[in-house]
């Protein structure tokens, strides 16, 4: 069989838009490609036209797996002095190349027992990997790609994401006694968020949050009646410990409306491989039934979501040779 061009795969996949919510091109593309290359392929569909796409030419003990969606906004791909730019070159469509390219190195040497799980859905609520992972599996191992300058994830942080709302009493601002600020109300409980002793862990750090958005407020000659902000914290355990201490810190001055939660996950490490933590989440809390978990891809999550998200060819070439190499350290682990 030929050898896979992991630059032009790459290529060929970051040239079929697919924002999330739109993977069912670029996923019905891939399996026809895995397909002519004699793998058996499920794909399964999930929230009208998206789909996962599930492939094996064996019975699988370790599966290589990503996800083909994107963040927007698209840009296709160009190659500049050894780099590879456009939208999921590093996130994660240029790791996807890279798994295939190992997993077909590893087929022309009579090894069948890779499989592939490519899911949509990712970048907005995991709900590729939750429909995959409704299927019953005997992978020993999940490799899963996001960019960890290819170095294994020990442990990712989760999320726990949270709305904060105020309610004040509208007035003229002439007479600021007869109304109440939600603003200021609002303010208050942000600062009171500064002073709190957020959970730590020993390899992940301190919990720490952002405050990305914020709305409130009628005209700026009237007291405003109501306020609010999102808080996103990116925990390092599992939320109840954040939860309490939230709420213990507002002291009921505000109502907090629960949006995302997510735990952090530890992965499976093996020997003579480098390893790192992440601040960011992955798929791995969702894809449970697919054996013991391990991060690891080309790329940096620096670039990721930006509009000069790239990776080195020199990167994407030694992704296929480590993919390879761990896979292979995986099978002959007892």
């Amino acid at each position: 069989m030929d050898p896979i061009d992991v630059v032009a795969l790459t290529r060929q996949l970051v040239d079929i838009e697919s924002t999330t919510g739109n993977e069912g091109i670029v996923g019905a593309w891939l399996a026809g490609f895995l397909r002519d290359r004699g793998y058996s392929v499920l794909e399964q569909p999930f929230d009208g036209k998206r789909m996962n796409v599930i492939a094996a030419v064996g019975e699988p003990e370790v599966v290589f797996s990503t996800h083909f969606d994107c963040v927007p906004p698209f840009f296709p791909s160009r190659v500049e002095a050894g780099i590879l730019y456009g939208r999921g070159a590093c996130d994660a469509k240029g790791i996807l190349a890279a798994q295939v390219a190992a997993a077909e190195r590893l087929r022309a040497t009579g090894e069948t027992r890779v499989g592939l799980v490519f899911v949509g859905g990712e970048e907005r609520g995991s709900d590729g990997a939750k429909a995959a992972n409704r299927i019953a599996s005997k992978t020993r191992f999940l490799i899963n790609g996001e960019p960890t300058d290819l170095r294994l994830g020990a442990a990712t942080r989760g999320c726990y994401r949270v709305r904060l709302t105020a309610t004040g009493k509208a007035a003229h601002s002439g007479y600021p006694e007869l109304g109440e600020s939600a603003i200021e109300k609002l303010l208050d409980c942000l600062i009171a968020l500064r002073e709190a002793d957020w959970p730590s862990d020993p390899l992940l750090g301190q919990t720490h949050y952002t405050i990305g958005l914020i709305n409130g407020g009628v005209a700026p000659n009237v007291i405003p009646p109501n306020a609010e902000a999102e808080v996103f914290f990116r925990t390092v355990g599992e939320s109840e410990p954040v939860r309490q201490l939230l709420r213990t810190t507002l002291a009921g001055r505000v109502d907090v409306t629960e949006i995302l939660e997510l735990p952090a996950a530890r992965m499976h490490t093996v020997p003579g491989f480098e390893t790192a933590v992440f601040s960011y989440f992955s798929d791995i809390p969702f894809l449970t039934n697919w054996g013991m978990p391990l991060l690891l891809g080309p790329g940096s999550i620096h670039v990721a979501h930006t509009d000069r998200e790239h990776i080195a060819i020199d990167e994407l070439n030694r992704a296929v040779d480590i993919y390879e190499k761990l896979a292979t350290a995986l099978l002959s682990s007892s």
